[in-house]
């Protein structure tokens, strides 16, 4: 009952707030203006990662505390990330482009804090002997940081129609509820809850048509919350096959922008330039609308889900 009720008290926060931040958005600007890129027709609020940001964080204190330095180190991460994904943000309303390297540096010191706190991917159980193998710790900081910022830079790539990048976080954080209750992961699974909840609130809003955006304030955020409740419940005592779970928890958003940073790569282009060529804007280039698209992602999400729930019950 726990869990529901953070995920119901956070889901009532970010639906009352959200209309509020809306109006505020559009009082002081803080709009994304339309694009030959970007789908929308009309400038739209940027305050849907605020909103679930604040959320996120009421609920957090309520139900998670300051039981220990490791939920400090969560607050102020998931801080850190949403404050220069706001400056980000704020720079697209003025239709200029805020610098990869400050936000790359915000970004991995976020993920720094969880490693510091011992928030960290140390190794895997093998299926054979069950013996655990314990990574050197300098491969232990790089796995963290490049699992951390990989998972924020494959949310916020995917964030390109309504309600996708929301809808794909909302599955993912289910699949590792989930994980993290079948592993008795108490405080995993209450903050998976209260992502659920802030996402679903904030769908309310950003479902075609949207009335707001996450902006990359949103998308970043996410990103960093799904990364680290998978290295704080479902990397822990992993397997090697079962590691695979959180990786196909977030399959679509991590295969596609795979896919794509390779074929950018392959044409000489800037990995991280925004562009065109994710999976959602070929397929709207194919004929299918918006929320075709999104349903139909949604759908190879959830089975890319389902699979790696299997993986769990199998015990592999």
């Amino acid at each position: 009952m726990k869990f529901i009720f953070a995920a119901l008290i956070s889901y009532f926060i970010v639906r009352l707030i959200t209309p509020w931040f809306i109006n505020l958005s559009i009082k002081y600007n803080f709009v994304d203006q339309p694009t030959d890129r970007k789908k929308h027709t009309k400038a739209t609020p940027l305050c849907g990662g605020l909103a679930m940001y604040v959320g996120f964080a009421i609920c957090f204190i309520l139900f998670v505390g300051f039981a220990n330095i490791k939920h400090i180190a969560i607050l102020i991460g998931s801080l850190l990330v949403i404050s220069v994904g706001i400056v980000d943000d704020y720079y697209k309303t003025k239709g200029l482009e805020f610098g990869i390297i400050p936000r790359v540096i915000v970004q991995v010191t976020s993920a720094i804090i969880l490693y510091s706190v011992g928030i960290r991917f140390t190794g895997f159980m093998s299926p054979f002997t069950d013996t655990y193998f314990v990574f050197p710790h300098y491969l232990q900081f790089i796995l963290t940081i490049l699992w951390v910022f990989g998972v924020e830079t494959v949310i916020n790539f995917s964030d390109g129609l309504d309600g996708l990048a929301g809808g794909f976080s909302c599955i993912s954080a289910f699949t590792l509820f989930i994980v993290a209750i079948y592993k008795g992961q108490t405080i995993s699974a209450l903050i998976s809850a209260i992502l659920i909840g802030i996402i679903i609130g904030f769908l309310k809003y950003n479902l075609h048509p949207a009335k707001t955006f996450m902006g990359d304030s949103g998308a970043s955020f996410l990103g960093y919350m799904l990364a680290l409740i998978s290295l704080y419940g479902a990397f822990k005592q992993a397997t090697l096959i079962s590691v695979f779970i959180p990786i196909l928890a977030l399959g679509v958003p991590i295969f596609d922008n795979i896919f794509v940073m390779i074929k950018r790569f392959l044409q000489h282009k800037p990995v991280y330039k925004a562009d065109a060529s994710q999976i959602h804007y070929r397929l709207l280039n194919s004929g299918m609308n918006t929320n075709q698209v999104v349903r139909y992602l949604f759908l190879i999400n959830v089975c890319f889900n389902l699979t790696s729930i299997i993986i769990l019950l199998l015990k592999i």
